[in-house]
């Protein structure tokens, strides 16, 4: 029986639910009275149940369609504003014992390279990170308790935050790793972490089990339980995500949904991030042999669907995606996205030889982070580089509240101007400064309290001076 309180898998995740819910958006996806009446209520920017996103989610209707994308936008701009906030992936290990079908890491590929970084690499990448000016990054390994116990995980944590080079810093670290015990969240926790991320790969249990044939990961309940043992452990943020492209999109988008109601009901708090990959070539993977792919437009369609119904939360999309992809979704609710990436294990030092790939699948933006700031500013956006929210304790239940009032701006906006200034001054090609430069003075007008906007010019100043890290 589907029960959102529930603790258990499979009711918070009720197979039948959701195919009911499909049948349910199948039969009306033309029914213009109730597709209006389900517009009436996301306009209250209070979110939808996963049913009704479904609705619109196959709604036929063209007219109907231009409606979603306009009030995805708008909602995103609501909560949001023009900010994008930037981070990158840093792999420490590809050792891995699951059998994941559609991940070059799974244990029977036996050509990849294997590899693992030392502390005295992950001091080199991190400094190479910061150099292009990343602030935030989210750790990524394979699962192996011989290779990579929590122990290493936490061993790098520590590390990473204890980098300080020339004027760079990481601020916020989240983590990428596999569904763990309570013990075990509550270290991760313990070591600073920001948000706790762990993407489902698919709902549908019967796919699941098929898709993990070995190791841990094939335990269908023990993972998809993660994230209420993640907060239990005191974790406040937690990021979700499906991987698009292995199993029927209808399904995977109404599951995602469902989980993020069980999170809000049963925890208190809904997910902080939603990601929305999409199943990439990689070493011995080919995309083509899964039947489930996804066209741009549908692509499109989830994101906007996504941000309608739960418009509270972060979007992120990585550079799996292509220029062309990203800028379309950034339009229509993504709020977070990575730039300058490297999928390997390694490779911000210096580029990984082609014959020692030990990448988990192949990267479609290309662009340097200097030139993915530049385009953003073009199109209006202000890559943010902020952390404030984490480091002032506003995680959790805190964030969300603000967030839902509509307060956050008061601070999100000026620390986004902020740590955009100490990108341009320290990092920034000539030309994307000037364009960033001209766009923090247009900004300043957003900011409609005099006396927070006195102090932001004052912190600008001190930042154009030589000083670092303000914040509201």
């Amino acid at each position: 029986m589907y029960n959102v309180m529930s603790p258990k898998a499979e009711e918070f995740i009720s197979h039948e639910e959701i195919l009911e819910s499909l049948a349910y958006a199948e039969k009306n996806k033309s029914n213009r009275e109730l597709i209006d009446e389900i517009l009436k209520k996301a306009k209250q920017r209070k979110g939808l149940s996963h049913r009704e996103a479904i609705v619109l989610l196959d709604c036929g209707l063209e007219d109907k369609n231009q409606e979603i994308y306009a009030l995805a936008e708008q909602i995103k701009k609501d909560f949001y504003g023009n900010r994008i906030v930037m981070f990158a992936p840093l792999y420490l290990s590809n050792y891995c014992i699951n059998g994941c079908e559609y991940c070059p890491y799974h244990a029977k590929n036996k050509h990849i390279a294997r590899k693992k970084l030392t502390q005295e690499e992950i001091v080199k990448e991190v400094m190479a990170l910061q150099d292009m000016g990343h602030k935030r990054l989210a750790l990524e390994a394979g699962e192996d308790p011989v290779h990579n116990p929590i122990e290493y995980i936490l061993e790098c944590i520590h590390t990473i935050y204890g980098i300080k080079h020339k004027n760079g810093a990481i601020r916020r670290v989240n983590v990428n790793i596999a569904a763990t015990t309570v013990e075990n969240y509550r270290k991760l926790k313990e070591a600073g972490i920001g948000t706790y991320i762990l993407f489902q790969e698919t709902y549908n249990k019967e796919s699941y089990e098929t898709l993990h044939p070995t190791g841990p990961k094939h335990d269908y309940a023990y993972h998809t339980e993660a994230m209420d043992r993640a907060m239990e452990g005191g974790i406040d943020d937690v990021g979700l995500g499906v991987l698009f492209g292995l199993n029927n999109y209808r399904y995977d988008f109404t599951g995602i949904l469902m989980h993020a109601e069980h999170l809000e009901a049963y925890k208190g708090v809904g997910p902080h991030t939603i990601s929305v990959p999409r199943l990439r070539r990689a070493d011995d993977i080919d995309p083509d042999v899964f039947d489930n792919g996804i066209t741009d437009e549908t692509f499109a369609k989830i994101v906007a669907c996504i941000r309608i119904a739960v418009p509270y939360t972060g979007m992120i999309v990585s550079t799996r995606e292509s220029q062309a992809c990203r800028e379309k979704v950034l339009h229509l609710g993504i709020s977070q996205i990575s730039g300058g990436s490297r999928t390997s294990v390694g490779g911000y030092v210096e580029p990984e030889p082609e014959e020692d790939n030990s990448a988990q699948f192949d990267v479609s933006d290309t662009r340097t982070l200097d030139e993915v700031v530049k385009w953003l500013m073009e199109m209006g956006y202000v890559p943010s580089f902020c952390t404030a929210c984490y480091r002032e304790g506003r995680t959790g239940d805190r964030f969300m509240s603000l967030l839902k009032s509509g307060q956050i701006v008061n601070c999100c906006h000026p620390n986004a101007l902020m740590t955009l200034k100490e990108y341009l001054e320290d990092y920034a090609s000539p030309e994307t400064k000037g364009i960033g430069d001209a766009l923090i003075e247009k900004e300043l007008d957003v900011v409609t309290n005099p006396k927070v906007k006195e102090k932001v010019k004052d912190y600008l100043a001190n930042i154009h001076n030589g000083q670092r890290d303000f914040r509201f």
